[in-house]
């Protein structure tokens, strides 16, 4: 299918001064998340969500977008990379510093998603936003032959103007649209940031459990509360959600299990949760009828939701490494002591995040910091919430 765009207006570059002025990290366009290697080269966003990451990077007050680099540019850094690994590594666009479906970004996520389609990638391209898409935007999005492209709808259901000024309606109606739509590409609900007595109630949860019978697949998560989101709920006289902020998303046991009953279907054997999951990645594969690109097989309390299908096709994927190979490996990224593999992961220290994730995509196997373990049913989230034996 051959889908005419209409003439691309580019958003203005930062003069170097400016970028200079930026905080390091956010002048780095090329950031390695566990979902993938994001690729951050617009910056600014009007929307104002309170819980907004953009504020770990003294960037909340850019509220019109703007380009550090051409997506030319862009797009040749990254897959120049020394992480990337052509058809492999999964990649994010935009999902830091803006959101990709605003009208003045919009065109410069199709363009770099063409770009890369052009290459002939088949990577795993993830694109998250909580603006409008329209049926035009989908036909697009339907358009390209190669890249394996999933559109992850953010939805809140937060009423709270001061912590969510965005209407839940708009990514609502976005995710049918994407839906009805859906060709090539694919669309989850990424219902999130769930917080206790904000939109946990029963209500809310009745919401999601409507809503996810309009997306491929549906992943659910906590909060994300540092130091520098406390401090603007603070200052903003927003009621604070927990006592202590935490490295980890806090998704509290209580809320996790009361999301659970409600998903829960006794008449389905085979998905009687239907298709929800706790991690992204887990989604986006099950969504596209692959394995889970990051190994989580291995942490078994985090598959006991996941459809029997999708559980065989992980079983049949996931290897422990080499031990020898894997220790090589890690040595040569930086790592320090023993490295061990276990039946749930390969453990290092001395690895910061990116190459720990890029040991993980590497070889579809768990790769955690001996210093930061992961705590059993807590796996990646905060210990807020959950009994403390």
């Amino acid at each position: 299918m051959t889908v005419t765009t209409k003439p691309r207006r580019t958003l203005p570059l930062l003069m170097p001064s400016q970028i200079a002025s930026l905080k390091p990290e956010l002048a780095e366009v090329i950031e390695y998340r566990k979902s993938g290697l994001s690729l951050n080269h617009i910056i600014g966003c009007p929307l104002d969500c309170g819980y907004c990451v953009r504020h770990l990077f003294d960037n909340f007050e850019l509220k019109t977008p703007r380009a550090l680099m051409s997506d030319e540019a862009a797009v040749t850094l990254l897959t120049g990379h020394r992480y990337f690994r052509t058809h492999r590594t999964p990649i994010q666009l935009f999902n830091r510093a803006t959101d990709p479906m605003l009208p003045v970004v919009k065109p410069h996520t199709f363009n770099v998603l063409r770009l890369l389609d052009d290459r002939g990638l088949t990577n795993h391209v993830l694109v998250i936003t909580r603006w409008r898409v329209t049926e035009e935007d989908c036909q697009i999005l339907n358009s390209f032959r190669n890249i394996k492209l999933t559109v992850l709808v953010t939805h809140s259901g937060i009423d709270h103007p001061g912590i969510e000024p965005v209407d839940s309606a708009i990514a609502a109606a976005s995710l049918k649209t994407l839906h009805e739509n859906a060709e090539r590409y694919r669309t989850i609900l990424y219902w999130r940031p769930i917080v206790p007595g904000l939109n946990d109630t029963d209500q809310h949860i009745a919401c999601a459990v409507e809503l996810s019978k309009h997306a491929h697949a549906t992943v659910f998560t906590g909060l994300f509360f540092r130091d520098e989101i406390a401090n603007y709920y603070s200052g903003h006289g927003l009621p604070m959600p927990y006592e202590d902020t935490a490295r980890r998303k806090i998704m509290p046991e209580e809320s996790e299990q009361r999301i659970l009953a409600a998903f829960h279907r006794t008449a389905d054997a085979d998905q009687p949760w239907g298709p929800l999951f706790r991690k992204t990645s887990c989604g986006v594969a099950y969504a596209h009828g692959e394995a889970d690109y990051n190994g989580h097989f291995g942490i078994r309390e985090l598959c006991d939701i996941c459809p029997l299908a999708q559980l065989k096709l992980c079983a049949d994927a996931w290897q422990a490494p080499d031990l020898e190979a894997v220790t090589a490996e890690a040595r040569a990224l930086g790592a320090i002591g023993d490295v061990e593999v276990t039946e749930r992961a390969i453990i290092v220290k001395g690895l910061n995040e990116p190459p720990r994730y890029y040991l993980q995509h590497g070889h579809g196997y768990q790769v955690h910091d001996r210093d930061k373990p992961h705590h059993y049913r807590r796996h990646g989230r905060a210990d807020i919430g959950w009994p403390t034996a």
